[in-house]
């Protein structure tokens, strides 16, 4: 074959930096030697897979191409080295979780993974549902984990478990006392909700329909704890995921308002490219976010596995 896997993995980090130099040092090589590998790639098949704009190198349409079977064969070279090395674990995998999913089921699960396999790795970041989509499209992510919807046409979506926001306050608040509370009561509160492009926000906007101009929001945050905070001061009214506020209800220290006007349901899912080789790894990572959520509702009556 003209091409080597090394010059696969330079095509790749440089498509998810746009910058050689950035990825000779994601690689730890010198810069000449990734342009240089780059460059032979592209002159030994008589083609471009970048295009130059300034500084920044742009992959074109024989880069995107290219790019998902790139990363299915080095995922598939990665698993044949472990095996050759005799490596029980399953490598490294890079898995991406919305706020809500990373900050209260995804940080346990990953313990679990790795106590289960300890010769895995694992990259976990936490960002908005939108972050998190972009990045398994740009082949950043081997697996998303999200609260919110996803339509995009290059990512595979599978339902993991269902969710629900609630509207909640401070115990002291005057809606606090109501049996039950409408619309109408509501669009006459301050608001602390998470940042546009969060799926709680995508979730909280739709159930409120042709109701949204009408919103007095005092504050938009992207941490969900940062809301509670904020809640508990005062400062107004929230809406979150009743997984995260399950301590705090058991405290008393905020309180569920009962809404019944609202539909607030929702799910959580699982995301990957759908030119994605699912390696051992993922599968099992999956397989075991599956079994921890049997015989449960609803995300918050989840039993969290134990961490030695």
């Amino acid at each position: 074959m003209k091409y080597t896997l090394r010059q696969l993995e330079i095509f790749v980090v440089i498509s998810r930096t746009e910058s050689v130099s950035r990825a000779a040092d994601a690689l730890a090589l010198s810069q000449s030697a990734t342009s240089t590998a780059l460059s032979e790639l592209e002159r030994q098949f008589d083609l471009q897979l970048f295009d130059r704009v300034g500084k920044t190198l742009r992959i074109n349409e024989t880069g995107l191409q290219l790019l998902p079977k790139a990363v299915e064969l080095l995922d598939r070279a990665s698993e044949i080295e472990n095996l050759l090395r005799g490596h029980t674990g399953f490598g490294y995998m890079k898995i991406g979780a919305t706020l809500t999913v990373g900050n209260y089921l995804a940080t346990m699960l990953v313990a679990k993974f790795l106590q289960d396999h300890p010769e895995s790795r694992i990259q976990l970041q936490v960002h908005n549902t939108s972050t998190i989509v972009q990045q398994v499209v740009n082949h950043e992510l081997d697996l998303g984990l999200i609260e919110g919807d996803c339509s995009h046409p290059d990512i595979e979506v599978q339902r993991w478990v269902a969710d629900e926001l609630v509207v909640f306050a401070a115990p002291n608040h005057p809606l606090a006392q109501l049996k039950q509370i409408s619309i109408a009561q509501l669009l006459q509160e301050q608001w602390i909700l998470r940042e546009q492009g969060s799926g709680t926000r995508a979730t909280f906007d739709r159930a409120f329909h042709n109701n949204n101009a009408g919103l007095h929001i005092r504050l938009e945050l992207e941490h969900t704890e940062a809301i509670k905070r904020a809640v508990e001061s005062g400062l107004g009214i929230g809406c979150i995921s009743r997984l995260a506020l399950k301590d705090a209800f058991r405290r008393g220290s905020l309180v569920p308002l009962v809404t019944p006007e609202l539909n607030l349901g929702r799910y959580f899912y699982f995301l990957w490219h759908k030119q994605k080789y699912q390696t051992t790894g993922m599968r099992e990572f999956i397989m075991l976010c599956k079994k921890m959520v049997v015989g449960a509702e609803r995300s918050d009556q989840v039993n969290l596995p134990e961490i030695a």
